[in-house]
């Protein structure tokens, strides 16, 4: 029987989950869970991109084994963000991840850094699978930032939202 997306991330060592910038870690406790639903914020302009938190934790609960929501933290260990991985929902398969850093973190190269993690983190899942990213046509900034860590626009689109896939 093949894997979910969460047993797959079970399996990955814990250094898989760090580099010398960021850290991400699944959500463990409240304090994890009220950081990434009620203090994590982003400025008024990127709420039209990017899903809160909590919709993201509600789709975990409905499907846990394709969504694995966590916190991106500093090195040492102060949150800065939230990420969920997921699994593709379109017609082939792959993964997926969404994202933000926490206003006040935002600028100072942590996002790019988780972008770089999470890619690692989803190629030590598994290496053949596509990792597909979508952002919103308006969200250039993001579109930018997923060029920058080796994705390429693709002819797809996920609803109104941009396809991007990892080269």
């Amino acid at each position: 029987m093949e894997k979910t997306l969460s047993e797959l991330l079970n399996d990955l060592p814990r250094d898989a989950w760090r580099s010398e910038t960021v850290s991400i870690r699944k959500i463990e406790n409240d304090d994890d869970l009220w950081y990434a639903v009620a203090e994590c914020s982003i400025t008024p302009e990127q709420e039209d991109y990017v899903n809160p938190a909590g919709f993201s934790i509600g789709r975990a609960y409905l499907a846990p084994g394709d969504n694995v929501p966590c916190v991106i933290c500093k090195a040492d260990g102060e949150r800065i963000g939230f990420i969920v991985f997921r699994k593709w929902s379109g017609a082939a398969p792959g993964f997926n991840w969404s994202y933000f850093i926490d206003r006040n973190f935002q600028g100072m190269g942590y996002g790019k850094a988780a972008a770089k993690l999470a890619i690692k983190i989803l190629r030590a899942a598994d290496p053949k699978m596509p990792i597909k990213l979508s952002a919103e046509a308006l969200n250039i900034k993001a579109q930018k930032l997923y060029q920058t860590v080796g994705f390429i626009k693709t002819d797809e689109l996920d609803g109104d939202d941009l396809v991007f896939v990892l080269q």
